[in-house]
């Protein structure tokens, strides 16, 4: 499997190819090669910055001589006006690397900010906030990291490392037991070790799920904060629980009372508007 330092400079590589292509012919042609400068990351909006390192990593692999001098680090709370780093070197290098570090940068520090204004709402309480994988293809590895810095958890990273039964798996397998029985068949036929998380939309799906065992999480589908409460004390403890679907930012704390111990929250990634900041010649 490909590693997430792999699958970091492959999304570097590509995200170089698309934007530069044959050349930069508006920098070739107005900056002398040799000429050297330095720019300066300025933060032009409140909220949690993330992307330092994958931003350090960008200059580097584009021109390993490029000097950077970080100011404030992954997870620190910015504000207008701050001076996040200081890249000196070719100018050339400067501009060409400009927009790349700017998309993953914004995009990262909207996401850590977004995550870290639900983490806050959710204070008091035992539950944690989870992303998706409603994730932009390609920066997936990126993104969730960036929840990490804004202090949620990653949910599954992908479709390998968990077992999730989603309502399309058990319809498909014929039903809530057919789908946990076949799950451990698999598991067991291929020697794996994964969680087993299963959806259900119902009370009736709840019932079969703690008829049936096996699993090690419920994911309580679209229920009101009404039906949450009487789901989590039918389930009494027995099975880790997470709540998904239809929660805002304006209900996700009156969920979270209900004692669940996961929130998962697709806009965290799929929806978020990136952290306002520009790269400036000084």
């Amino acid at each position: 499997m490909v590693s997430v330092d792999e699958l970091e400079d492959k999304l570097i590589d590509l995200a170089f190819a698309e934007d530069i292509g044959d050349g930069d012919h508006t920098t070739l042609c107005c900056i002398p090669e040799e000429a050297l400068g330095k720019s300066l990351l300025l933060i032009k909006e409140n909220g949690i910055l993330a992307g330092v390192e994958v931003a350090k990593n960008i200059f580097y692999r584009f021109d390993p001589t490029l000097q950077v001098q970080v100011f404030i680090n992954d997870g620190s709370k910015v504000k207008a006006g701050d001076i996040a780093m200081e890249v000196s070197g070719k100018i050339r290098s400067l501009l060409q690397t400009e927009r790349l570090m700017l998309n993953v940068m914004q995009r990262m520090s909207g996401i850590a900010t977004m995550t870290n204004r639900y983490v806050e709402k959710l204070k008091g309480t035992k539950t944690h906030i989870l992303d998706t994988r409603k994730t932009t293809p390609g920066m997936r590895m990126l993104e969730k990291q960036a929840v990490r810095i804004g202090g949620g958890m990653n949910h599954r990273i992908g479709l390998f490392d968990m077992i999730l039964l989603k309502d399309n798996h058990i319809d498909f397998a014929g039903g809530i037991v057919n789908a946990i029985d076949r799950c451990h068949r698999y598991l067991k036929e291929r020697n794996f070790n994964l969680k087993i998380e299963i959806e259900v939309r119902s009370f009736e799906e709840l019932n079969q799920v703690l008829e049936r065992g096996g699993i090690h999480r419920i994911m309580l589908d679209n229920f009101s904060v009404a039906d949450t409460k009487k789901a989590v004390d039918k389930i009494s403890g027995r099975y880790e629980i997470e709540s998904s679907g239809g929660i805002t930012y304006d209900t996700i704390r009156d969920y979270a009372k209900q004692g669940v111990d996961f929130i998962s929250v697709g806009a965290l990634t799929h929806s978020v508007k990136g952290l306002d900041m520009s790269f400036k010649a000084c």
